[in-house]
């Protein structure tokens, strides 16, 4: 980067943070979650809203070719977290006027019950095809994310932020980005990329592309790609991006089964701290958003250590013991994190308060 444009940004990174801090704070409802995570003294607890609109909930980031009459159709009928219509690589250079047009035209209808997220995927900021993408989709009055390919630097996500600010669409300034990272470069630039715009809601991992840029041969273990997936997820993390980071495409999509590519991908990458997965078939959403959600045994875990934390906040105790282990601070709120996933999935905990509310620190 220019020596002018590094100074550039260096002094505007506590602006963009404040920016980001703004738009996180407006999106706050009224009430703080950390209240509902915990049941009120009598202990009787009534979960809250999943389906809050400022929640981001990425456990599944499906595509769908925008250019397949068909398969936008069934999209509709479809359950998942997020949806991204395609305009890139399932679409030919010949199909996409057609591909945007028809994406239009899904995107202006009434909100498909079982979609949290309707994003587009558009094509990469150096193809020059991207202005044409966003002109002709920001028509839709039911646009959430934008999903940019390929940003190697900066100014890919300026680009499409400025087309935004300057598209007049009422809901501009909260549709969210999302970034593919690709390629080395983006790797090693992944700072300036998640400082670039306050709309950045998180990163996703593109395996192929990347294969590609280093000539990598893709393997089952994942572990030629360990390096850049970890970076994905802590700066995901560190720049506090709320959708987090999606992993790699599972390529066998036929194999779902309990003992199959997709499920021991899915736990590999839960297991560095994704917090969803790419999908290119339905059949793998199932899969995908069971295994990205907290399994019972973890949610029940947490809940009876919030219980006994009620007990011993009561007796003033900072840090104490559970089945002993000790616990403090960063146990609970790690608890707290646990339980917070599980009500955005909409996962049943009341049960969990009742059995546990009389549950105290040793």
């Amino acid at each position: 980067m220019p020596a002018a444009a590094t100074a550039a940004h260096s002094e505007r990174e506590p602006e963009l943070s404040i920016s980001r801090l703004e738009v996180k704070l407006c999106a706050t409802p009224p009430t703080h979650l950390s209240s509902q995570l915990q049941p009120p003294d009598t202990y009787s607890y009534t979960m809250a809203s999943a389906t809050q609109a400022s929640a981001v909930l990425r456990r599944s980031l499906l595509y769908v070719p925008g250019s397949s009459t068909r398969m936008l159709q069934k999209s509709r009928s479809l359950k998942a977290d997020c949806i991204a219509y395609d305009l890139e690589d399932s679409v030919t250079l010949s199909q996409k006027p057609v591909a945007r047009q028809q994406i239009r035209e899904v995107l202006s209808l009434p909100r498909a019950q079982g979609i949290r997220e309707q994003a587009v995927r558009i094509n990469a900021v150096d193809t020059g095809m991207a202005l044409a993408d966003l002109n002709e989709i920001l028509k839709a009055q039911h646009v959430d994310a934008i999903v940019v390919p390929k940003v190697n630097k900066a100014s890919d996500l300026t680009f499409v932020a400025d087309v935004l600010a300057a598209s007049g669409h009422p809901n501009a300034r909260s549709i969210r980005l999302i970034a593919l990272i690709e390629s080395a470069r983006a790797v090693m630039d992944i700072r300036s990329i998640c400082l670039s715009v306050p709309q950045l809601s998180g990163l996703i991992f593109a395996a192929e592309d990347f294969s590609l840029d280093l000539s990598l041969t893709r393997t089952p273990s994942l572990t030629e790609f360990l390096f850049a997936r970890q970076t994905i997820v802590a700066a995901a993390r560190a720049y506090e991006l709320d959708g987090g980071a999606i992993d790699l495409v599972c390529t066998d999509f036929r194999d779902t089964g309990e003992g199959g590519a997709l499920v021991r991908e899915c736990r590999d990458g839960n297991g560095i701290g994704f917090k969803g997965k790419q999908c290119i078939h339905p059949s793998q959403t199932e899969v995908v958003e069971r295994l990205f959600a907290p399994q019972e045994e973890r949610v029940r875990d947490a809940v009876r250590l919030l219980c006994a934390e009620k007990h011993a906040e009561r007796q003033g105790r900072g840090s104490w013991t559970l089945d002993g282990k000790m616990v403090d601070r960063p146990v609970i709120e790690a608890a707290r994190k646990v339980l917070e996933k599980a009500q955005l999935a909409g996962l049943e905990t009341e049960r969990f308060w009742r059995e546990f509310r009389d549950v105290t620190p040793e």
